[in-house]
C-alpha cells in the first residue's frame, strides 16, 4: 500500500489517450468525447498512428512523439499491446495509465511466459508506474473536469468520493446519482485491481481535504492487511461505507466468478468493516441516506430517538421501523410531557411520537422541537411531515431549520410526499438538514448513526488476545504434536493435524479413518451422504 504517484493518476495536469479513435461506439472514441466535453484544462494528446486527428486534436503516433510527457495515459488498446505501451509510456516518463483493456489475464505475455496480466505490472512496477485496472470503466474527476471513462454520463462535482470493482455498479450509480443531484469528488472503476487496489485508494482519499465521504463497493479484497490499515486510517477522519456483494452463498459464487478471486466468509467481512470503524450497507439507497446523515449530523452521544410529527400514521410507521431495527424510542419524562403539554394543543398524542395535529403551523413544530431537545432522555429527534392544505410544508420546513441551528444534538428531518414537499426538502438539504423521502429510509439513516458510531468506537479498542471463553486442550495437542515429531515423519496426516485443531476448539469436517470398501460405505451411511473420499498415505501428501 503507497500513494506514491497517486496524485498523478488523480490529480493529473495532461493526459495522452492511447488508442484514441474515431469509430463511433469504439472506447478510444468515447474517452476522447469525455474528456472535451469534460472541460478538463490541461494537454489531452490522443496516440493513433493511422489517423491525423481525432475529435478535431492532432494525433502523434506513439508515445515517443508526444510533446508533453502526460502524468497519466489512457489505454484502450488490444490485450497483446498493452504491456509494449507501459513499457514506451515508463521510458517517457509517465507515472500513471488507467488501462481499459480487458482480457489481459487471459493473453500470453510477448515473451511467451506467463500472461499478459503479469507482464504488464512487472513493467509497470520497474518504472514506480501506477495502474488503475485493467477490465475498467475509467476514472472521474469532477473538480478537475477530468472524465478519463468511456462511461455514459459525467458526474456532478461535488465531496464524494466512490470506488467499485464492478463497472455495471459504476454506470448504475453515476447514473442514480445524477437524476437525484448527488455529485462526487472521484469517481473511480477498480476493474481488476492489479496495482492500485483499495487500501491505496482508502489511503489518498482518507486525506483528501475534498471528500467528504467515501463510498465502496467491494466484491472481494486482495490486500487484505493493506485494506485494513487504510481502512481505519481513513475511518478516523471521515465516514466509510461499503456495499459488499456475496452475503449469500449463491452471490459469493457470481462474485467470484466476475473477480476472479475468492469473496470469502461474509461473517469476516462484517467483523472486518466493523474493526476498521466503516459502515456495511446492503442497497445503493441505503449507501447515500447513510452518507446524508453521517456527513450532516454532528456527533451524538446516545441512541433514544424522539419523533416530531403532524401525521399519527406517518409516526407509527417510524415507530414500527425503529423497533424492527434494534433502535429505542425515547421515553418522555414527565418534565418533557408538561413542556409539550404548554405548547400543544390538547389532543396532541400524550406521548412520543409526538403527534402535533396535521394542521401544525410552523411555530408549532419549532415550539415541540424546543421541548424534545431540551428533554434529557432523548439523544436526538426526526421531525415529520406530511403535506395538507391548512398548512404549509415550506414554513414547517424553515421552522425545523431555525431550531436545528440552535442545538448540536442530530435533527433529522422526513417530510413524506412528492410534488408537494419537493421545495420543502431542497430547503433542508441546502440548510444541511439530513432529509429523507421516506418514515423507513429515515429510521435506516438513523440506526446508521447508531451502528457507525458503535463502529468508530472500536478503533479504539484493543482487543483481547484470546477469546474469554477459550479453553484449548494443550496438553492433548502436545502429546500428538510430539508423537509425530518422534516418528520422524515429515509431514502430519490430515486426520492427525485436525485432531491438533480440534483441540484449540477450530472447527474441522468430521473426518474417519476406514481400512475397507464395506467399511467406508459404512462410516458414510452412518455420517449422511454428502461425504468424501481421500487416500490416506505416507507416500502421497
Amino acid at each position: 500500500m503507497t500513494v506514491r504517484n497517486l496524485r498523478k493518476l488523480f490529480h493529473p495536469t495532461s493526459v495522452a489517450v492511447i488508442g484514441a479513435s474515431e469509430r463511433k461506439g469504439a472506447v478510444g472514441n468515447l474517452v476522447m468525447h469525455n474528456l472535451l466535453e469534460g472541460g478538463f484544462d490541461g494537454p489531452i494528446m490522443p496516440v493513433n498512428p493511422k489517423r491525423r486527428a481525432v475529435a478535431g486534436v492532432l494525433t502523434y503516433p506513439d508515445v515517443a512523439n508526444l510533446p508533453v510527457i502526460p502524468d497519466l495515459a489512457v489505454i484502450c488498446t488490444p490485450p497483446d499491446t498493452v504491456s509494449k505501451i507501459i513499457d514506451d509510456l515508463g521510458k517517457h516518463g509517465t507515472r500513471a495509465a488507467i488501462v481499459l483493456t480487458a482480457g489481459l489475464g487471459t493473453t500470453q505475455a510477448s515473451g511467451g511466459s506467463g500472461t499478459a496480466q503479469a507482464e504488464v505490472l512487472a513493467t509497470a512496477r520497474s518504472y514506480g508506474m501506477r495502474l488503475l485496472g485493467p477490465n475498467c470503466l475509467g476514472l472521474l474527476v469532477p473538480g478537475i473536469g477530468l472524465n478519463a471513462s468511456f462511461a455514459h454520463l459525467p458526474a456532478l462535482p461535488g465531496n464524494i468520493a466512490f470506488a467499485s470493482q464492478s463497472g455495471a455498479m459504476c454506470t448504475a450509480v453515476l447514473d442514480w446519482a445524477r437524476a437525484r443531484g448527488i455529485g462526487f469528488s472521484h469517481f473511480i472503476s477498480m476493474g481488476d485491481a492489479l496495482d492500485t487496489d483499495f487500501g491505496d485508494v482508502l489511503d489518498y482519499l482518507g486525506s483528501d481535504p475534498g471528500t467528504r465521504a467515501i463510498l465502496l463497493y467491494v466484491e472481494s479484497i486482495h490486500e487484505r492487511r493493506s485494506f485494513m490499515s487504510a481502512g481505519r486510517a481513513a475511518s478516523r477522519n471521515k465516514p466509510v461505507l461499503v456495499i459488499k456483494a456475496g452475503r449469500s452463498d449463491a452471490g459469493a459464487r457470481a462474485a467470484q466468478s466476475h473477480t476472479g478471486a475468492l469473496a470469502g466468509s461474509d461473517a469476516v467481512y462484517d467483523a472486518a468493516f466493523r474493526r476498521a470503524g466503516m459502515l456495511r450497507v446492503d442497497t445503493i439507497e441505503e449507501i447515500f441516506a447513510a452518507v446524508e446523515t453521517l456527513a450532516r449530523a454532528p456527533k451524538f452521544p446516545g441512541d433514544r430517538l424522539a419523533i416530531v410529527t403532524n401525521g399519527g400514521g406517518i409516526g407509527v410507521m417510524a415507530v414500527d421501523r425503529l423497533a424492527q431495527t434494534g433502535g429505542r424510542l425515547a421515553e418522555f419524562s414527565d418534565t418533557t410531557m408538561a413542556a409539550l403539554d404548554k405548547v400543544l394543543p390538547a389532543s396532541w398524542s400524550h406521548g412520543n411520537p409526538a403527534d402535533i395535529i396535521g394542521d401544525a403551523p410552523p411555530e408549532r413544530y419549532a415550539a415541540a422541537m424546543r421541548a424534545v431537545l431540551a428533554a434529557k432522555e432523548a439523544d436526538a429527534v426526526l421531525v415529520m411531515h406530511a403535506p395538507t392544505a391548512t398548512a404549509s410544508s415550506t414554513a414547517a420546513a424553515q421552522a425545523v431549520i431555525d431550531v436545528a441551528r440552535e442545538t448540536k444534538a442530530p435533527v433529522l428531518a422526513n417530510w413524506v410526499g412528492q410534488e408537494a414537499v419537493a421545495p420543502a426538502r431542497k430547503m433542508l438539504r441546502d440548510a444541511g438538514v439530513p432529509t429523507y423521502d421516506t418514515p423507513g429510509e429515515a429510521i435506516g439513516a438513523f440506526m446508521h448513526l447508531i451502528t457507525y458510531k458503535r463502529n468508530q468506537e472500536t478503533l479504539t479498542e484493543t482487543p483481547t488476545s484470546l477469546p474469554a471463553q477459550f479453553n484449548p486442550a494443550t496438553a492433548v495437542a502436545r502429546v500428538m504434536i510430539e508423537g509425530h515429531l518422534a516418528s520422524g515423519d515429515a509431514m502430519m496426516s490430515e486426520p492427525a493435524a485436525k485432531s491438533v485443531l480440534a483441540a484449540y476448539g477450530i472447527p474441522t469436517v468430521e473426518t474417519h479413518i476406514v481400512t475397507t470398501p464395506a467399511e467406508a460405505a459404512a462410516k458414510a451411511q452412518a455420517m449422511g451422504y454428502p461425504v468424501a473420499l481421500k487416500i490416506l498415505s505416507p507416500d502421497i501428501s
